[in-house]
């Protein structure tokens, strides 16, 4: 069975593991009936093999080896060392496919999207990462998407 890397934004699979907090919010209220703007998810699937196809888990594993929670400098160490090889990394040819089609598929010439993160783990009882993953306003263009989706990813 071929993998679904995007899936419409009111899918009733865009489940928390699937699509994150922020995208399952948003296929409800868009399931609800509510004015949502049209748009679509790019699954953890996706972001998954993406890591895997760059053979980027050793590297975030390297990083955060040497983190020190007690000198918050080597987080941002890490980070920009994890975010560098993740702007080296290549989009499979499949998922360049998904995402394509799926902008395609958006109402209009060129729409403008926003690109954002929706973690799965964003808001834990005992931690909250939320805002921390960067978010790209008035993207157009497929290009644009993609590189955007990278950048999110890296962030």
């Amino acid at each position: 069975m071929k993998p679904e890397y995007v899936i419409s934004l009111s899918d009733s699979q865009a489940k928390l593991e699937i699509v994150g907090g922020k995208g399952t919010s948003l296929a409800r209220l868009s399931r609800a009936g509510l004015p949502v703007p049209d748009g679509f998810h790019v699954v953890t699937a996706a972001y998954q093999r993406y890591v895997i196809e760059n053979s980027l888990q050793p590297i975030i594993v390297a990083a955060l080896e040497k983190v020190d929670l007690s000198r918050p400098a080597t987080l941002e160490i890490a980070s920009s060392a994890i975010r560098e090889k993740f702007s080296q990394g290549q989009i499979p040819a499949d998922i360049i496919a998904a995402i394509s089609q799926a902008y395609e598929n958006l109402p209009g010439d060129h729409p403008v999207v926003a690109v954002r993160s929706s973690a799965t783990a964003e808001d834990l009882p005992d931690l909250s990462f939320a805002g921390q993953q960067e978010t790209f306003l008035n993207i157009h263009g497929n290009t644009a998407v993609l590189d955007a989706v990278n950048r999110c990813w890296g962030s």
